[in-house]
């Protein structure tokens, strides 16, 4: 899986010949023009991944399988799920570290949808009971309906020793939000490149905008969960807008041009603290991102989660074509 870094060039064929031996027989003239057609073509290629390295382009990002959606709403879904452990990385969905209550979940391709399930929530219920977990991975052999869940969160819903369970599980609409939204540049931008990772937003998100000489700019989402915008945003401080899936719709601004560190503004995603306000940026932390590998680990004991709550009748639905990712995706 890619995570923006930009790809590095190869050698081009053919750069190293043996000499033909004696009496070897001449290819014809028509074949020769043939192979000096090719080389240059792919001289050409290499010339434009070189190009695209030294103006800071990434990789296109992965197209989700046809019909890929998160999960949203209050439909309840069936499936199954089993456990791993992402030993304390924050997955594909480039969060610097696991949560700290380390209940997460990865999900299949089609679920994951390109990212566009990250940072949302779900709840799920196993032979022991419910348990709330953040999505924040990726599992490529999962298909929909199977949940990898933190060796943590499996142990809550059902005995570890099972394996692979029988479960239900629904998207939670407009959880308990952390506090403020936060944004994290990605190392390698500039005011020519630019690229966020948005979190803290409970709902998973339709768009992230950036305020650039009196308009506003869409940033695509690539399938690690960055948002860019490939010819840049200027040198900041930003303005961004971030509309989640239910049509919340949050604006940030004095966010800085300053990659690896992770900036809470003062506005969040819905409830109290909506309103655009400057933000006061506490003392920054590097975290370097980060990703998870699947590997299965003993959980710990952990205190049982509160049973989860029933939607509302008043719960927003689902924006129509919200579920998709942006740009590419």
């Amino acid at each position: 899986m890619t995570d923006g870094s930009a790809p590095h060039p190869s050698s081009p064929a053919g750069a190293e010949r043996s000499p033909a031996g004696s009496g070897r027989r001449r290819a014809p003239s028509r074949a020769r023009r043939r192979l000096a057609a090719a080389g240059l073509a792919v001289l050409a290629a290499v010339v434009a991944v070189t190009l695209a390295v030294r103006g800071g382009a990434a990789p296109a990002c992965a197209a989700p399988p046809v019909g890929a959606a998160p999960p949203v709403g209050a439909g309840v879904h069936t499936g199954k799920a089993t456990f791993y452990d992402s030993k304390g990385a924050g997955g594909n969905c480039s969060r610097p570290a696991a949560p700290a209550n380390r209940l997460y979940v990865a999900l299949g391709p089609g679920e994951y949808a390109a990212g566009a399930s990250c940072g949302g929530f779900l709840d799920v219920t196993g032979p022991r009971g419910t348990v709330r977990v953040l999505v924040m991975d990726q599992c490529p052999e999962c298909a929909p309906g199977h949940l990898d869940l933190s060796a943590e969160a499996f142990a809550r819903i059902a005995d570890p020793v099972q394996g692979v369970v029988r479960v239900t599980y629904r998207a939670v609409v407009d959880p308990a939000l952390p506090g403020p939204l936060t944004f994290r540049i990605k190392e390698g931008a500039s005011q020519w490149w630019f690229a966020v990772l948005v979190g803290d937003h409970g709902n998973p998100l339709r768009s992230v905008e950036v305020r650039q000489n009196g308009s506003w700019r869409a940033a695509d989402r690539e399938d690690y969960n960055y948002w860019l915008i490939p010819s840049g945003a200027g040198p900041g401080p930003y303005t961004i807008r971030v509309t989640d899936v239910y049509g919340h719709r949050a604006t940030a601004t004095g966010i800085r041009m300053a990659p690896g560190q992770v900036q809470r503004s003062t506005v969040r995603m819905y409830g109290a603290g909506t309103a655009a306000t400057t933000t006061r940026p506490a003392k920054p932390s590097r975290s370097p991102s980060v990703r998870a590998t699947s590997a299965a680990a003993s959980p710990s004991p952990s205190t049982p989660s509160p049973p989860a709550p029933t939607p509302s009748s008043s719960s927003p639905a689902p924006l129509v074509g919200a579920a998709a990712p942006g740009g590419c995706a």
